[in-house]
């Protein structure tokens, strides 16, 4: 038998003592919003149509979808694209291969408010979209295309080689192994990096404000200020006359996000499952 050595065990202590730490501070999170926010939680908060009496949150949610989908519509095929290149056609070693990892890796440490500041010179004011769903929307494209990118190549290098090599051997182009074979035994690593792109979305409050502005209302068209949940928030509690409703907005976001981990899971499960028996 093994005998466990003194640093094995102190190291496998810390841990224990890290992961229960981070188990415990998300557990307190969680049930200090629960506590503060659920017995807010009425029927005028999903009223359609905002006032400073209901401090409706359903034109934020709304709004938080749109924003959501409208987010990943531009960045996704640019991300899975530029995934798919880096992994699957350049060479390995290439300059611009390092390159285009080294910006995406310095886009993702940008702070959310340079990026609001560059969204409103460029699209609200250059562009003149305004403040606007459209203009919030292709903001948070940048700030989650460098997400999107380096899960969906890491998902893709994780797919085994015998793959490749075996659709290859069965008579199968380049183009159809990737789109055929690679990229749906990577789907559940890219959907991995989809739920954390809406969950910087669902959070996101800075970028916004400058962007997207703070009208609280179901927009019309793209080219309509909006307000999401996180910005709802935000102001609630800045105005320090509804901090209760603040906080069952915090419930309904909380909510959101995990209802949107549990669907990308059950999803990412059927697809890995339907893969392995083919």
């Amino acid at each position: 038998m093994k005998r466990i050595s003194p640093s094995e065990t102190f190291m496998a202590a810390i841990t224990w003592a890290a992961a229960l730490l981070t188990a415990g501070a998300l557990l307190y999170i969680i049930g200090f919003i629960l506590w503060r926010g659920v017995p807010y939680i009425t029927p005028s908060l999903f009223a359609p149509v905002y006032n400073s009496i209901n401090v409706s949150l359903l034109p934020a949610l709304v709004s938080t979808v749109m924003m959501a989908v409208l987010s990943l519509s531009f960045a996704l095929p640019l991300g899975i694209g530029a995934a798919v290149y880096l992994a699957e056609y350049a060479r390995r070693g290439n300059r611009a291969v390092r390159l285009i990892r080294l910006a995406a890796e310095t886009l993702a440490g940008i702070p959310s408010i340079v990026y609001g500041l560059f969204g409103m010179l460029f699209f609200v004011v250059w562009l003149g979209w305004d403040f606007s769903l459209l203009a919030g929307s292709c903001t948070l494209a940048i700030m989650i295309l460098p997400l999107l990118l380096r899960s969906g190549e890491e998902a893709l290098l994780s797919v085994p080689d015998s793959y490749r090599e075996g659709s290859f051997a069965l008579g199968a182009g380049k183009l159809r192994t990737v789109f055929r074979i690679v990229l749906p035994a990577a789907i559940p690593g890219v959907l991995a990096g989809v739920v954390l792109a809406v969950g910087r979305i669902a959070g996101e409050t800075a970028a916004l404000i400058y962007t997207a502005g703070t009208v609280a209302q179901i927009p019309p068209d793209v080219f309509a200020s909006a307000r999401t949940l996180s910005v709802h928030m935000y102001a609630l509690s800045r105005e320090g006359l509804h901090t209760n409703e603040g906080y069952a907005t915090a419930v309904v976001l909380l909510l959101v996000v995990i209802g949107i981990n549990v669907i990308a899971a059950r999803i990412a499960g059927k697809i890995g499952g339907a893969h392995e028996r083919v």
